[in-house]
């Protein structure tokens, strides 16, 4: 009897070896794809490639978003990465008084956390290299792709050499300014948006300082993201494992163009961060001022995400925006969990198709899951696009107003009115793994930043419908509060007048 051979698997060409990237690579192995796995920086795990890695730090500050495309995809590798993360319960705002204030995120004690991004990187990376299916190519630059011939021209950036590479399915997750997002625009009429906003960021390291047996202590509360909310510019801090913590200066352009030597530079931080310079210290400060780069900071939004059956845009690729939700990593883990749901639904395996119609090569449910994917999540996308820069200014200047404290009151204690029981990610981890969004519209008071971190189970485009109804109601609330309060203010300065003339009359 003739033995049967097995189907050959179909490959997935992955582009970009970041976490979203390594992240993608990892499902379609556990799917039992082919992956190639592309990336044209070295590999980052080497001694030789760490300098390079290290001028990208911001702290990634993942959250349960991300955490559930984590577990969706490998339970086991999440737990190891939340081992190495640092949790934060809330904001520490450092007033310029020196006064401190802090906002906790959530009533139940819920947490986002800091993790390294390089940490969290070369984890992935080796999850990725321990899958038997996948094949990693580091220093191999795509230059060109042909999706309709399913082709990829990569080239070797240590001898320069080109070549051809066949993929029945292509990713890119290649950054904001993606090769395969730029290719795929020939083949498909994409609405493309690139915004630079004002600002540029500067990173500084704050260092450990030292406990009473001289070991290595944070100088900052560990379980705060501390910012110094500046009204048009902000520094903020994130801690790490080694008890430093890694600060970020937020500031527009033509501010930070004015600080042109030492002196200039010691004298605006002192003037506005004076307990972040004694911290940081004002040689370390300033050297790391001048050394490091002035990044910019962009916003990108596409769509359509897919082309036919054959390729798809993930993470900044197709959605890069500003830090200031600390989403952009979230969104690009859980763009990967919706896929695999998608194509979960649709019953996409790794096993070439059989067509329906001759002379139709493109795989049905392949297709259908790629443009379910393009219809559901773009509206998301571009909802926590626009969030993120709404908290960029709340940021910097809303958290140290009366009326942002006394509104945040107001919605905790609607929360907790109407939303009394907490919703735990480990109770929703087994359904986000086969639905996208298992709870849809949501029941009660949820405050806006509760349901974008803590509620994985909500998309993004709710999140901000549901956000605006209820600024609304916060918004008539507030000024009912404040006419209720001039009222009573009038009645009892009327009173205690009425009081005094009769006083003064029965005094006579």
């Amino acid at each position: 009897m003739a033995s049967i051979v097995p189907a050959k698997p179909r490959t997935v060409a992955v582009v970009g070896a970041g976490p979203v990237g390594c992240l993608a690579a990892l499902a379609f192995a556990k799917r039992g794809w082919a992956v190639d796995l592309i990336e044209g920086r070295p590999d980052m795990r080497l001694p030789s490639s760490k300098a390079a890695t290290e001028q990208r730090s911001i702290n990634l500050a993942i959250s349960h978003r991300g955490i559930a495309a984590l577990e969706a995809v490998d339970p086991a590798a999440a737990k190891r990465f939340l081992q190495a993360a640092i949790p934060m319960r809330g904001r520490m705002i450092h007033k310029l008084s020196g006064e401190l204030d802090s906002q906790l995120y959530d009533r139940d004690g819920q947490c986002i956390n800091s993790i390294d991004r390089a940490l969290l990187n070369e984890g992935l990376l080796e999850e990725v290299a321990a899958s038997p299916n996948v094949r990693i190519l580091f220093n191999h630059k795509v230059i060109a792709a042909d999706f309709d011939d399913q082709t990829l021209t990569i080239r070797d950036t240590t001898s320069s050499a080109e070549f051809s590479s066949h993929f029945d399915f292509c990713i890119g997750a290649d950054g904001s300014f993606s090769i395969i997002r730029r290719q795929m625009m020939r083949a498909v009429r994409m609405n493309y948006q690139q915004e630079y906003i004002r600002d540029e960021y500067v990173e500084l390291k704050m260092p450990a300082g030292r406990d009473t047996n001289g070991e290595p202590a944070f100088l900052l509360d560990p379980n705060h993201l501390h910012i110094w909310p500046r009204h048009s510019f902000m520094l903020i801090a994130l801690p790490n494992q080694d008890k430093t913590f890694t600060c970020t200066l937020f500031a527009p352009t033509t501010e930070l163009d004015r600080l042109l030597s030492a002196d200039q530079i010691l004298a605006w931080f002192k003037s506005y961060f004076p307990d972040a310079v004694r911290a940081i210290g004002e040689k370390t400060l300033v050297a790391d001022f001048i050394r490091n780069p002035r990044s910019v900071l962009i916003c990108t939004k596409a769509n359509p995400y897919h082309y036919r059956d054959r390729a798809i845009i993930l993470g900044d690729a197709a959605h890069s925006m500003v830090p200031f939700y600390g989403q952009g990593l979230n969104a690009g883990l859980e763009d990967v969990r919706i896929l695999s749901t998608l194509l979960d639904e649709e019953g996409v395996t790794s096993s070439a198709p059989i067509y329906d119609h001759p002379g139709n090569y493109d795989d049905r449910r392949l297709s259908s899951a790629l443009q379910r994917y393009t219809d559901t999540r773009h509206e998301d996308l571009v909802a926590i696009t626009d969030l993120a820069m709404d908290n960029y200014i709340e940021m910097r200047h809303s958290v140290t107003q009366l009326g942002y404290l006394f509104r945040k009151t107001l919605d905790n204690v609607l929360y907790s009115l109407t939303s009394p029981r907490i919703v735990s990610l480990a109770s929703l981890i087994p359904t986000l793994a086969k639905s996208p969004y298992p709870t849809g519209k949501p029941n009660g008071w949820l405050p806006l930043y509760t349901m974008v971190t803590f509620r994985p189970d909500i998309n993004y485009a709710t999140v901000k419908q549901k956000a605006a109804r209820q600024a609304t109601i916060l918004a008539w609330l507030t000024w009912i509060g404040v006419l209720l309060l001039g009222v009573v203010g009038s009645w009892i300065a009327w009173f205690m007048r009425e009081m005094l003339v009769d006083y003064l009359v029965n005094s006579k």
